[in-house]
């Protein structure tokens, strides 16, 4: 199609949007590329040479207050475990739904695999996973199946805006 951007347009302006919401955070903006990609945390921890405990994976529901009104929910959860929609619910407040490609796109602006814990299109109800703490560093995606960043779980607190919580089942 004429005029539309291609694959690595958009990625880039991903990209770019998450290292300026990092610098306005007072993040630093050191993105780092692996062309072989960070889809899953597998990936990204053997990218990157760190634990999968270390991936700060960012999985986003559909959130439906009790009113009706939906919110996206992103939790921003170690990749050594899966999420508990049920923790999470009692976390956020919120009926806690699966949501499809299409949709995180449409509300993040990011495509799954790529959703960084910052620079949404839509302001997110956001929580970090008690267990990134335990961590020094931790890598969370930046606008790309294929860029992550170095962080903290504390900086991914204060720049995400969330709270912090236990989502891991059991």
């Amino acid at each position: 199609m004429a005029g539309a951007p291609g694959k690595a347009e958009a990625e880039g302006g991903s990209v770019a949007r998450v290292r300026a919401a990092l610098r306005e955070a007072g993040h630093p903006d050191e993105i780092r590329e692996f062309p072989e990609g960070t889809r899953s945390a597998a990936d990204a921890a053997a990218a990157v040479g760190c634990t999968v405990g270390q991936i700060a994976k960012s999985v986003v529901f559909r959130g439906v207050a009790p009113d009706g009104a939906e919110r996206p929910v992103l939790v921003v959860a170690s990749g050594a475990h899966p999420v508990d929609p049920a923790k999470l619910a009692a976390l956020t407040g919120l009926s806690i739904h699966r949501a499809d490609g299409a949709w995180v796109r449409q509300v993040t602006g990011f495509a799954i695999g790529g959703v960084a814990p910052l620079g949404h299109a839509t302001a997110p109800v956001v929580v970090v996973d008690e267990a990134l703490f335990a961590h020094q560093a931790v890598w969370a995606a930046a606008g790309s199946p294929r860029h992550v960043f170095a962080s903290t779980a504390q900086d991914l607190l204060r720049v995400s805006g969330g709270i912090r919580g236990v989502v891991a089942p059991g």
